[in-house]
């Protein structure tokens, strides 16, 4: 009973974090002007993607008004701008925007998951809130057949490292570093989405899509024909 399916099932019903459970549903209540009309998700935001997928990508956590709104990982907020768009342009998704779990949107070859999947105050969640959530990280990786795996940013590198079980210290971080794994797999980092990295041009556009590029590579260019760009 470890399919995706009955883990993100698991994943929706978790409260193990009181924090977070009470800042989404406040934040579900309360709203941001612009979504008043909207409901909002405000439960732990479920992974999404590709069942069959050799690129994982993991993120830090749901956004207060992008997917603890919508529902589905990095949708409606700046970041998944970013995501989709470089996604789109390699050939991993067939559209470049990502604003409702209605959208139509797919993935092909990729699934997206994170460290914490509910969204923390000051998007920072505490170390015991992350270990809280490392559970459905593991069963994911154990469930997916995946060759290359993404992290944006150190926290993402920091939960995922200990479950990729792989001898001696984690690597640095850095933006585009890529780490052989065993079994032939890869570690691929890159700097967060994040407005904090985007406005202050920490990260491109080049920057970011250059990552994509080469995760397309080691996974084999089956994506980009998939939607036939």
């Amino acid at each position: 009973m470890n399919s995706l399916d009955k883990i993100q099932s698991d994943l929706v019903k978790c409260g193990r974090c009181p924090r977070l459970r009470e800042h989404c549903t406040k934040v579900a209540v309360e709203k941001r002007a612009a979504f008043a009309g909207e409901k909002y998700w405000g439960l732990p935001v479920p992974s999404f993607g590709d069942p069959q997928a050799r690129l994982l990508i993991v993120g830090l956590a749901p956004a207060a008004h992008g997917a603890n709104r919508t529902g589905r990982m990095f949708t409606g907020d700046r970041s998944g701008e970013w995501l989709y768009r470089a996604l789109h342009k390699a050939g991993f998704a067939n559209q470049p925007t990502s604003q409702a779990r209605s959208d139509g949107l797919q993935l092909r070859d990729t699934w997206i998951t994170a460290v914490a999947h509910c969204a923390p105050p000051d998007n920072k969640p505490l170390s015991e809130e992350v270990g809280h959530c490392a559970e459905f990280l593991q069963r994911e990786l154990a469930v997916l057949n995946w060759k290359v795996i993404l992290g944006l940013g150190q926290i993402a590198l920091t939960g995922l490292w200990p479950h990729l079980k792989e001898k001696g210290p984690r690597p640095k971080f850095s933006h585009g570093a890529e780490v052989p794994l065993s079994g032939g797999r890869t570690l691929l980092l890159s700097y967060h989405p994040s407005q904090q990295n985007t406005f202050t041009k920490r990260l491109t556009e080049p920057m970011f899509d250059s990552v994509f590029a080469r995760a397309r590579d080691l996974v084999v260019p089956a994506a980009r024909e998939a939607f036939g760009s």
